[in-house]
C-alpha cells in the first residue's frame, strides 16, 4: 500500500517577522543631504560670509586682488573644499567682502588674516568684522569672484549711522548687499572682467555708503575673526556645574 506524497505547507507563523514585511528601501537625513549636494554638483555644503574691514590709504586694487587670489589657490591646493566665489568692493579706506565657499575654506581665509595681523603690524587689511555667516545656502549668488573699485563717491543727504541703531544699520546693510548680489547675478555674465569698476554708474542706488562700512568696522558688538575662530574651535560638549561638584550628587 502506497501513500501519495503531498507538498508540505509552510507555517507562516514560524517565519521571521522580517521576511513577512515588505522590503522598502530606507535612507536617513544625511544620505538625503548628500544626494542633494551630488545633484547640485557640490562636494561640500556651501556657506556665505559677509566681511567688512579697513584698508590702508592709497592701497592698490591689484595688491588686494593678488593677495586673495593667491590665498584661494593656496587653500584649494592644501585643503579639500569648494571654489571661492563672491564680490570684493574696495572703497577709499575700507572694503566690503562677500565670500561663498565651504566652511573649511572660509575658516582658512580667516586664519590667514589672523596670521598676518599677528606677524605683520602694517598689513593693509585691519579691523575686520564678520557681519553674518549664512550656512548651507541652496545656491550661489556669484558664479565667480569679482573685484570692483568704488571710484566715484556716492552722495547721501545724511549719515544714517548717527540716527539708527546697530540692528537697523545691519538690516539696511544686508538688504542692500543682497539687492546688489541679485543685480549682478542677473546682469553680469561669466567673464574674467566681471562687473569692473563701473558699479557706481551701473547701479549707484545699490551701493552702500562708506560710512556704513566704517560704522560696522568700529562696532564692538560684532564678532572679529579671532572671536569667531575661538568659537569655531570650542568643543560642543559643555560641562555642567553638577558634573564638577564634590561629592557627586546621588540620585534616588
Amino acid at each position: 500500500m502506497s501513500f501519495g506524497s503531498h507538498p508540505r505547507k509552510t507555517n507562516k507563523k514560524n517565519l521571521p517577522l522580517e521576511s513577512l514585511m515588505p522590503q522598502v528601501p530606507r535612507s536617513n537625513y544625511l544620505q538625503f543631504q548628500e544626494e542633494k549636494q551630488r545633484l547640485q554638483l557640490k562636494k561640500f555644503l556651501l556657506h556665505r560670509m559677509f566681511l567688512v574691514a579697513r584698508i590702508t590709504a592709497n592701497i592698490e586694487k591689484k595688491d588686494i586682488a593678488d593677495y586673495y587670489e593667491q590665498l584661494f589657490q593656496s587653500i584649494l591646493k592644501r585643503h579639500l573644499g569648494e571654489a571661492v566665489t563672491g564680490l570684493l568692493l574696495i572703497y577709499p579706506t575700507s572694503i566690503l567682502h562677500i565670500l561663498e565657499s565651504s566652511s573649511g575654506t572660509l575658516y582658512q581665509i580667516l586664519l590667514d588674516y589672523l596670521s598676518h595681523k599677528k606677524d605683520d603690524m602694517e598689513f593693509f587689511i585691519q579691523g575686520m568684522k564678520i557681519i553674518v555667516m549664512s550656512h548651507n545656502i541652496p545656491t550661489r549668488l556669484f558664479m565667480q569672484w569679482h573685484v570692483s573699485v568704488i571710484k566715484a563717491p556716492v552722495m547721501y543727504l545724511d549719515d544714517v549711522t548717527q540716527t539708527q541703531s546697530l540692528q537697523e544699520v545691519m538690516t539696511e546693510f544686508l538688504i542692500q548687499t543682497h539687492k546688489l548680489a541679485l543685480h549682478l547675478f542677473k546682469t553680469v555674465k561669466v567673464s574674467p572682467k566681471g562687473p569692473g569698476d563701473s558699479l557706481h554708474q551701473a547701479a549707484p542706488e545699490l551701493l552702500l555708503p562708506e560710512q556704513i562700512i566704517k560704522y560696522l568696522c568700529n562696532s564692538a558688538e560684532l564678532m572679529d575673526p579671532e572671536g569667531f575662530i575661538n568659537m569655531y574651535n570650542k568643543p560642543i560638549h559643555v560641562i555642567l556645574d553638577s558634573e564638577v561638584v564634590w561629592p557627586a550628587p546621588s540620585r534616588f
